[in-house]
């Protein structure tokens, strides 16, 4: 069972950028598609990006599609996602999540997801 651990949250002014980081630990990293996911107050939590095993495909929300970008070092067991012109509408709780099953792609719904990280709160504010 794998045991994912993000950092890099904070606050940050519109326009801003901030780059997330997810540990992950107790599995093989390379098996497993990671995403993001993140939960605003009182809204339900939402896809953001995700990336396959390999890092060769990703996929993301069209509300940050040109300014996130999702990466990983399989080496290093780390998945990153990279936030540029931030924007308030971004603040939220973002979560790392690892796949439950043997993708080839990059997995976009919540229930194609078996692990999920803590989460880290990044604020953006205008």
């Amino acid at each position: 069972q794998v045991q994912l651990v993000e950092s890099g949250g904070g606050s940050v002014q519109a326009g801003g950028s901030l780059r997330l980081s997810c540990a992950a630990s107790g599995g093989t990293f390379s098996t497993y598609a990671m995403g993001w996911f993140r939960q605003a107050p009182g809204k339900e939590r939402e896809f953001v990006a995700s990336i396959s095993r390999s890092g060769g495909s990703t996929y993301y929300a069209d509300s940050v599609k040109g300014r996130f970008t999702v990466s990983r070092d399989n080496a290093k067991a780390t998945v990153y996602l990279q936030m540029n012109v931030l924007k308030s509408e971004d603040t939220a709780v973002y979560y790392c999540a690892a796949s439950g099953a043997l993708y080839s792609r990059a997995p976009y719904r919540a229930n194609e997801y078996a692990y999920w990280g803590q989460g880290t709160q990044v604020t953006v504010s205008s």
